[in-house]
């Protein structure tokens, strides 16, 4: 049976770097993020419904997507981005329980679900442990405003936006404190992984 962990983090907690960490183990990292933006390609069924919901104006010129406009509408509609959600998130859960699959059938010992908001789209049921990433609220901040060049109201807007991270400790089975070096991040990873008896290549 394969071990099924969801990783999960804040913004500009490194859960990026962790995932990384997981890679190079050779171990199979399924990245929400990277299975939203393949949900809604040109042709798949995600695609269809949201131009039945918001129009062809939110098309580029070669029919993709264009996530600026729809970020813009949904951003200052609360109830549009929840007909998003309701459209894309059904989508994504089917493209990654699909990998988890294939993972399983391949006798994969573990295999990773990189899910940035895991907690507050109550997506624990898919996993059977959980990782948080965690780093301190001041260095997520200047991680934050160094990384997307944001001003510091707009980087803690975003922060603001999420479930905080001393509330998500709470509900993780297991912490990383990503306030030091990366050796020390991956020492904590490794040593997760032990705890866990998931052998290391």
């Amino acid at each position: 049976m394969s071990l099924v962990i969801g990783l999960t983090g804040g913004i500009a907690s490194g859960k990026s770097t962790v995932s990384n960490m997981l890679k190079e183990m050779n171990i199979t990292v399924i990245d929400a993020d990277v299975e939203a933006r393949l949900a809604v390609i040109k042709g798949e069924p995600a695609y269809k419904k949201i131009i039945a919901e918001f129009g062809v104006g939110i098309l580029l010129e070669n029919g993709e997507i264009d996530r600026q406009k729809l970020g813009a509408i949904i951003f200052h509609q609360a109830d549009k981005r929840k007909r998003l959600n309701e459209i894309t998130h059904p989508e994504v859960r089917r493209r990654m329980l699909e990998q988890v699959e294939t993972a399983k059938r391949n006798n994969e010992e573990v295999v990773v679900l990189d899910i940035p908001l895991l907690f507050e789209s109550k997506l624990t049921a898919m996993v059977e442990k959980t990782i948080l990433v965690y780093v301190d609220s001041d260095i997520q901040l200047q991680r934050l405003v160094a990384r997307n060049k944001l001003s510091i109201a707009d980087a803690q807007a975003r922060i603001n936006s999420q479930m905080p991270l001393s509330e998500k400790i709470k509900l993780a089975d297991g912490v990383i404190q990503n306030n030091g070096s990366l050796d020390e991040t991956k020492q904590q990873l490794l040593q997760l992984l032990a705890k866990w008896r998931i052998q290391q290549e």
